[in-house]
């Protein structure tokens, strides 16, 4: 069937009435922003409060005023003059009336209407105030990394159990609906990809995004609040996520969100890393984390060894950030990012054989001239077979002879019409409501903060380590 019988483009509404968003517990949700029918007369109101009213609760914020049904009556941040004050004035114009706290004691203690928090502050503080809520008798969404700790991650874990609360880790990219067609249809209801044998992740930013923060001193926080929440500096603060005993550096920050993709699509936890980074070009006492990290992990997997490599830099954003997985069959390349995600079908396996997927919609081809220039090239190159170069007309390159022919492409038809966080949000929110599970409960966020924890004590170590199976688990 050709792709202008077929309907090539499915949103994320129509994507989730299908059987695979159904398995993956997901509902539909208009973006409606009016508060005209939250009244808490209503049941499915819920209440929240936002800790951490930085760059990233900026972000939650926005996908979370989307939701109907939700109500930000608490904001809390040590930042007053201006992460307070920002985020207040924009809640304001949404008609969300709040209360504003910069001790979160403070604030647990004074409102008594609260049903969730969404916590989104700089990574040292997320077991404390995680398990706070939670003993409060608080659902949590807490950003990922869950902790810049294994031993703060596993009192989350331990305070989500023994209070029975819901706790939704924030890697958002396990309530994508891109990500959960892929996992659903390709890898697993089409095995389109076969057995994978080797994985391809980076995320890489410009210099310009990664240099230090600064502000004018008139908007500095007072020196004494600074220390009271552990910053020794207004540079600090500002740039926590490089240094240590406070964030996990860019391979936790970025990569995280990535590797924790690894884990999901293998399904299974790695057994070794090795890994190699330092503090190569910014000064190492304002950037006491690793800039560039390269890391390998080994991976077995029902089918076979997989070798997952994982690169971030903070010195040039070539070609982004995205994840590859590559089978003996087929290559998937997907990336959060603007709606980017393809299929490689490997030239030698029949196109015959991937007919059935795209007559039912489940893939869509390249264009008829798209394809018409890769058989005039497989053709050219046929016929020159015996010489040492052949010319590609699909795209005037000169092709070496050893080289394999393009994979034909293939590409998704499932798009992302929402704000990155908000599915996941969406999740949360209505696991508390009764009507959904948790994409990313206390127990995966767990085993990625294990996953990518290692990673930087591979670096310090310089050698492979192993995982024991006991590590991912909390008893």
């Amino acid at each position: 069937m050709s792709r202008n019988k077929i309907k090539t483009r499915i949103s994320r509404r129509e994507f989730l009435a299908s059987s695979a968003a159904v398995g993956a517990g997901l509902v539909l949700s208009s973006t409606v922003t009016s508060l005209a029918n939250n009244g808490r007369d209503s049941k499915d109101v819920i209440n929240v409060a936002l800790i951490g009213a930085g760059a990233q609760g900026r972000v939650l914020l926005e996908a979370g005023i989307k939701i109907p049904g939700i109500r930000f009556v608490a904001l809390c941040d040590i930042w007053t003059e201006y992460n307070q004050k920002n985020q207040s004035r924009f809640l304001n114009a949404y008609g969300h009336k709040h209360n504003t706290y910069i001790d979160y004691k403070e604030m647990l203690d004074k409102e008594n209407d609260l049903d969730a928090a969404i916590i989104a502050t700089p990574d040292f503080w997320h077991s404390e105030q995680t398990v706070a809520c939670l003993e409060a008798g608080l659902n949590v969404y807490c950003e990922k990394e869950m902790s810049n700790t294994l031993e703060g991650a596993r009192k989350i874990v331990e305070a989500a159990r023994r209070t029975g609360k819901l706790l939704q880790i924030g890697h958002q990219r396990r309530s994508n609906p891109r990500y959960i067609y892929c996992y659903e249809k390709i890898l697993k209801e089409a095995g389109l990809l076969r057995q994978i044998t080797t994985v391809n992740g980076q995320w890489n930013r410009s210099k310009q995004a990664c240099l230090d923060r600064d502000i004018p001193e008139k908007y500095y926080i007072n020196e004494s609040i600074l220390e009271k929440y552990g910053f020794e500096s207004m540079h600090q603060f500002l740039n926590w996520r490089w240094f240590k005993e406070l964030g996990g550096g860019p391979i936790v920050d970025l990569g995280s969100h990535q590797i924790d993709i690894y884990n999901w699509f293998l399904e299974t936890n790695p057994r070794s890393v090795m890994a190699s980074g330092g503090t190569d070009y910014y000064e190492k006492n304002t950037h006491q984390w690793y800039d560039n990290v390269g890391a390998v992990y080994e991976y077995q997997t029902k089918q076979g060894i997989v070798r997952a490599f994982y690169q971030t830099g903070t010195t040039n954003s070539s070609q982004g950030y995205f994840e590859s997985f590559m089978g003996d069959e087929a290559t998937l390349v997907i990336s959060e990012a603007s709606n980017r995600g393809s299929i490689y079908r490997e030239a030698w396996v029949k196109a015959e054989k991937w007919d059935k997927w795209v007559a039912n919609g489940m893939l869509y081809k390249q264009s008829d001239h798209e394809l018409k220039c890769i058989e005039e090239a497989k053709k050219q190159c046929r016929l020159n077979f015996g010489s040492a170069i052949v010319s590609n007309k699909a795209n005037g390159a000169i092709v070496d002879v050893r080289e394999s022919p393009t994979p034909p492409k293939y590409d998704l038809p499932i798009t992302m019409d929402e704000l990155y966080h908000q599915p996941h949000l969406e999740n949360f929110f209505n696991a508390i409501r009764g009507k959904e599970k948790l994409n990313c409960p206390a127990e995966i966020g767990y085993e990625t903060a294990v996953t990518v924890l290692k990673v930087n004590e591979a670096i310090a170590a310089g050698q492979k380590l192993e995982f024991k199976p006991e590590e991912f688990k909390v008893l």
